[in-house]
C-alpha cells in the first residue's frame, strides 16, 4: 500500500453549487441505488455499502457532471455544439446528454480507449476523433476544434459545474447512511472525489475520504507528491477510466483533492483483476477496473479498521466482455489451486 498525507488548500466552490446541481439535473438523472454488501461487511467488521453508479444509462457516474454542465449552456453555445476529450466514460456521458438536448457533439479520444467504449460512443451518435496515445493528446485536439469551429469544450473533471454534478452523489449518501464515517472514491482527474468530498465534509468534516487509483500512471498521486500538477506517460491498466493527466494548468480539482482527501491508496493490477472477478462471483456484479479499485482497497485491508459505515463508489461497468472472461478464468483457477 502506498499512503500519502495531504496538505489542505482552499477552493471557491461551495455546497450551494452542489444543491443547485441536484435541482438542475433532476429531470435527466435518477438517484442511484445504495446496497449493503454483507460479504464485505463481514470481512470489514462494520457495514459496507455500495453506491451503484454503474446503473446509469451509460453505465458510469460521469453523466451527472456532464448533465449539470450542458444544462448551463446558452442557446448560442448549444447551436455551436460541444467537444470534449475522454478516456471513454466522460465522452459517453457528454454524448448521451447532448443527444437528449439536441446538441452536436465531437468526442476526442486516444487510441488507448477500449473498443467497447468506442462502440458505445458510436451508438450514441457522437462524431469521434482518435488522437495520439494519451488523453492529453486528445485534449490538445479538442482545444484546436474550439478555435476552429467555436465549439464549447466540456472538461472531463476540472470544471466547477462538472464537479458539482458529481457532488450530488455525496448528498445521496448523506440521505441514506446517517452513520457514514468513510467513503472510498476512485481517483483520476479528481472531479468525482472533489465533488463528493465537498458534499460530505461540508456537512461533517470528520468523514474520512480515501482516494483509490491504480499503480500505473497515477497522475493525481504523483502530482500531490510533487506539490504541483505533473505529466506522466500513460501505461496499460485494467483501470483505464483512471488514465489521463490532470492538466498542468489545473484550476480546481488539484486543490480540492488536497483539501478534501484524507489519504490515497494505489492498487496493483493483480488486485484490480481479482476484485473485478470477486464481485462477479460473489455479487454477480460487473464493474470496470476503475470501480474495482475501491473493492480491492477493502479486500486488501487498506482502509483503517474503525467504527461506522463505509461507502464505496462503484463508478462504472464499462468493460469489454473478453476482458471479463479472461479474469474469471484466472480467478477460478486461483480458487481451485487454493482449495487443493
Amino acid at each position: 500500500m502506498k499512503y500519502l498525507n495531504i496538505d489542505r488548500k482552499r477552493n471557491d466552490l461551495t455546497i450551494r453549487n452542489v444543491w443547485d446541481a441536484k435541482k438542475r439535473i433532476a429531470s435527466l438523472i435518477n438517484k442511484t441505488p445504495l446496497i449493503e454488501s454483507f460479504i464485505l461487511s463481514e470481512r470489514m467488521g462494520r457495514p459496507v455499502y455500495l453506491k451503484l453508479e454503474n446503473v446509469h444509462d451509460i453505465g458510469a457516474f460521469k453523466v451527472r457532471g456532464a448533465a449539470n454542465k450542458l444544462l448551463t449552456l446558452s442557446e448560442d453555445e448549444k447551436k455551436r455544439g460541444v467537444v470534449t476529450f475522454s478516456t471513454g466514460n466522460h465522452g459517453m456521458a457528454v454524448a448521451y446528454v447532448a443527444k437528449k438536448l439536441g446538441i452536436e457533439v465531437v468526442i476526442c479520444i486516444s487510441n488507448r480507449v477500449p473498443s467497447g467504449k468506442v462502440d458505445s460512443l458510436k451508438r450514441l451518435g457522437a462524431q469521434i476523433e482518435i488522437c495520439g496515445d494519451s488523453q492529453d493528446a486528445a485534449g490538445e485536439r479538442c482545444y484546436e476544434m474550439e478555435k476552429e469551429k467555436g465549439m464549447t469544450v466540456i472538461q472531463p473533471f476540472d470544471d466547477p459545474y462538472v464537479i458539482a454534478g458529481q457532488g450530488t452523489i455525496g448528498l445521496e449518501l448523506l440521505e441514506e447512511v446517517p452513520d457514514l464515517t468513510d467513503v472510498v472514491v476512485p481517483l483520476s482527474g479528481g472531479g468525482l472525489l472533489s465533488g463528493i468530498g465537498l458534499s460530505l465534509k461540508s456537512n461533517d468534516p470528520e468523514i474520512r475520504v480515501t482516494g483509490v487509483s491504480m499503480e500505473h500512471s497515477a497522475v493525481m498521486y504523483e502530482s500531490l507528491k510533487a506539490g504541483e500538477p505533473v505529466k506522466l506517460e500513460e501505461r496499460d491498466t485494467l483501470a483505464d477510466s483512471l488514465l489521463g493527466g490532470i492538466g498542468l494548468d489545473n484550476q480546481y480539482t488539484f486543490g480540492m483533492v488536497q483539501q478534501y482527501m484524507d489519504h490515497v491508496v494505489l492498487i496493483p493490477e493483480e488486485e484490480i483483476a481479482y476484485s473485478m472477478a470477486f464481485m462477479m462471483d460473489k455479487h454477480r456484479m460487473i464493474m470496470e477496473g476503475a470501480a474495482a479499485t475501491g473493492i480491492a482497497a477493502l479486500l486488501g485491508n487498506k482502509i483503517a479498521h474503525q467504527e461506522g459505515s463505509i461507502a464505496v463508489i462503484i463508478s462504472g461497468h464499462n468493460v469489454d466482455l473478453s476482458v471479463l472472461l479472461q479474469l474469471l478464468q484466472n480467478y477460478k483457477r486461483e480458487q481451485l489451486i487454493t482449495k487443493h
